[in-house]
């Protein structure tokens, strides 16, 4: 007979009677935000919103295109270059070791993915980074396919929206991956002198040298609501110049505040919104 402690434990942890739970897996995710459990099909519907505290969960780049180009009619570029070790880097691990950790955590090739598609039937080019490659940082092949991106837009007159989110530029390529900043900016320069609209659209966090290039550099410079955005982070600029920033430096809205992006986007919104706005663009081009 059970002692009179085992009668009063709940069922599913009394020994010998664990049931394997009928949830199947994947179909639950926690809010890393207010820490709610969410059902995954309708966090779907909501665009991977959080119902509960209004979170902008990350998102795959794979799957944020997905979801704003529409669904019929998507080409990838430059879809097969995949980084190499020029410098026989190593750390704690080798560079290959990191790529191939990288690729397996992903299921990408790199931190960057380009595609040419549709947005509202709208042709347009649009590219999105992979956070979970190595932290979505910059190196040759990402700079490669941006530029490669916005050349495939000029050629054929389209516009370009690119998603950034990035820990910077990657080390363990040094300066090779410091000169895609320059790499991409002049090609994006060569989008202004073709009057072809470039929108970009910064998702929390994107920091370094992608923040101080490409995510900046946009006709219109998008965020979305509290996301992190700078060159280094508080806690860096803190500790260095042992200061005490202001409450939400870095955050979207400060940044909206004090001038450094022109409009904070809701993710249900940006669709329509970057509709409208390379429609706008692209009527005053010839003007």
């Amino acid at each position: 007979m059970a002692n009179w402690f085992e009668k009063i434990l709940p069922s599913f942890i009394r020994k010998g009677t664990t049931k394997k739970s009928s949830i199947p897996e994947g179909l639950w995710q926690s809010c890393s935000a207010c820490n709610n459990i969410l059902y995954v099909p309708e966090l779907e519907a909501n665009i991977f919103v959080c119902p509960k505290c209004d979170h902008h969960i990350r998102l795959g780049a794979r799957k944020r295109l997905e979801l704003f180009l529409d669904p019929i009619g998507t080409k990838e570029i430059s879809e097969n270059t995949s980084p190499k070790d020029w410098l026989k880097f190593k750390d704690t691990k080798t560079y290959k070791e990191r790529i191939d950790l990288a690729e397996k955590g992903s299921n990408e090739k790199e931190a960057l993915i380009v595609m040419e598609g549709k947005l509202n039937k709208l042709s347009i080019v649009a590219a999105a980074f992979e956070f979970r490659y190595m932290g979505g940082s910059m190196g040759a092949v990402v700079g490669q396919k941006f530029v490669e991106g916005i050349n495939h837009a000029i050629d054929n007159q389209l516009p370009f929206v690119c998603f950034s989110t990035s820990g910077g530029a990657r080390m363990q390529e040094s300066l090779v991956s410091l000169y895609q900043m320059a790499k991409t900016s002049a090609a994006i320069e060569k989008m202004h002198q073709a009057k072809l609209p470039y929108v970009s659209v910064m998702i929390d966090p994107i920091y370094g040298g992608v923040s101080a290039s490409l995510a900046m550099l946009g006709d219109i410079n998008i965020a979305e609501p509290k996301a992190l955005v700078g060159f280094t982070g508080p806690r860096v600029i803190e500790q260095t110049l042992n200061v005490q920033l202001p409450e939400g430096f870095q955050r979207s809205e400060f940044l909206l505040d004090h001038g450094a992006i022109d409009m904070i986007v809701h993710r249900k919104d940006l669709k329509e919104t970057i509709y409208r706005l390379l429609k706008g663009l692209l009527a005053n081009k010839d003007r």
